[in-house]
């Protein structure tokens, strides 16, 4: 339940950070990775942390390197608003940085919690 919360909580900030003039959209990716992050963490809780950023790393690499691909069914989803939430628009390498830091920021915070709790589900 924990991290369903931490979902709503992040995709609030995300789409505010998008909406708020002055907040750079770097900001909005990185809170876009944190936000997969906790929503696989939701989806598979059993799974251990290191596999989840993994996974989390993966999701958000996939989704910016299908931004090269330009089919015409991908194209329309992307012009939707929950389809240009999801899938973004254009491939940046900057993007995959800001993925990278933002799992990372999720992975770790994820620990310090777990650690805590004197879990060992590394």
């Amino acid at each position: 339940m924990k991290y369903f919360i931490l979902v709503l909580i992040v995709m609030i900030l995300g789409i505010s950070s998008r909406k708020i003039n002055g907040i750079p959209l770097l900001i909005g990716d990185v809170l876009y990775a944190i936000l997969i992050y906790f929503g696989l963490r939701f989806l598979f809780i059993h799974l251990k942390t290191y596999k989840t950023f993994v996974l989390s790393l993966l999701f958000c690499f996939t989704i910016e390197i299908l931004q090269l691909v330009q089919i015409d069914w991908l194209i329309t989803i992307r012009k939707t608003t929950l389809g240009h939430y999801i899938l973004g628009e254009g491939f940046l390498w900057l993007d995959l940085f800001c993925y990278t830091i933002g799992s990372l920021i999720a992975f770790l915070m994820d620990l310090k919690y777990l650690k805590t709790q004197n879990l060992n589900s590394l």
